[in-house]
C-alpha cells in the first residue's frame, strides 16, 4: 500500500478561505498529471483514484497532496545523487529551491495569472 499521509489524522472538510477551490474533476486530472510525473522519477504509484482499478476511498484532492509528496522526495533524492558534493546538494535543495518556490507563488498573484483559463499553462491554475 502507498503512503496517502492518514498519519497526519482524519482529513478536514473545512476549507481555508484562501486556499484554491477546485471541482472534483479538476482535482482528479492534477491528480493524474502529478502521478505521471511521480511514475517518471520515482517508484510507480498504484491506479487508486475514484473509478480505478485499485480505488483507495480518498480523494482525488487528498491524492494531489500525497503524490505531490512523492515528486518533491524524488526530486530532492536526484539532487542528492546528481551533486557533484553535498554543499552543492544543499544549495540546490535549500536557496535555489526557495528561489523557484517564490516564482511559482508570485505567478499565482500575478495580474496574468488570474486572467488565465483553468487548462493553460503547465498545471491547471486557480
Amino acid at each position: 500500500m502507498v503512503d496517502h499521509g492518514d498519519d497526519f489524522g482524519r482529513w478536514l472538510e473545512e476549507r481555508h478561505p484562501e486556499a484554491v477551490q477546485r471541482t472534483e474533476e479538476e482535482w482528479d486530472q492534477i491528480a493524474r498529471y502529478v502521478r505521471h510525473a511521480a511514475n517518471k522519477i520515482g517508484p510507480a504509484l498504484p491506479h487508486c483514484l475514484p473509478g480505478e482499478p485499485q480505488e483507495c476511498g480518498r480523494t482525488a484532492q487528498q491524492h494531489v497532496l500525497a503524490w505531490s509528496a512523492a515528486v518533491k522526495a524524488a526530486a530532492h533524492h536526484l539532487i542528492e545523487q546528481a551533486a557533484t558534493n553535498p554543499a552543492r546538494a544543499a544549495h540546490v535543495a535549500g536557496p535555489l529551491y526557495q528561489r523557484r518556490l517564490a516564482e511559482l507563488r508570485a505567478q499565482d498573484t500575478s495580474p496574468a495569472a488570474a486572467s488565465t483559463t483553468q487548462h493553460e499553462g503547465p498545471y491547471l491554475t486557480g
